[in-house]
């Protein structure tokens, strides 16, 4: 899943592309392979100097994280998933 906030036409094109859009800047591809996944955050990566408006965030599964997901961010401070006591928080690196 990435999701988008004030970005670029480019990016929403883009993701329009390959991906779901479910809601309004909320894309979603659920068989997504983990290649084609880290090709697509490449391209936003490689997009972000020129046109680095708004934020995306990308999630997805991993069974070896805490809560069995991971988070990548642009445009926003890095997060990363903590456990405190049983409950999920969302930590600003």
């Amino acid at each position: 899943m990435i999701v988008t906030r004030n970005v670029e036409a480019r990016y929403r094109g883009f993701l329009t592309s390959i991906m779901l859009e479910v809601s309004a800047g909320v894309y979603v591809a659920p068989n997504m392979t983990q290649g084609v996944r880290e090709r697509t955050w490449a391209v936003m990566n490689d997009w972000w100097p020129a046109l680095g408006n708004g934020s995306l965030t990308l999630i997805w599964r991993n069974p070896t994280a805490v809560g069995e997901f991971n988070i990548e961010t642009l445009g926003e401070p890095p997060k990363e998933i903590v456990d405190a006591d049983g409950i999920l928080l969302v930590k600003r690196k």
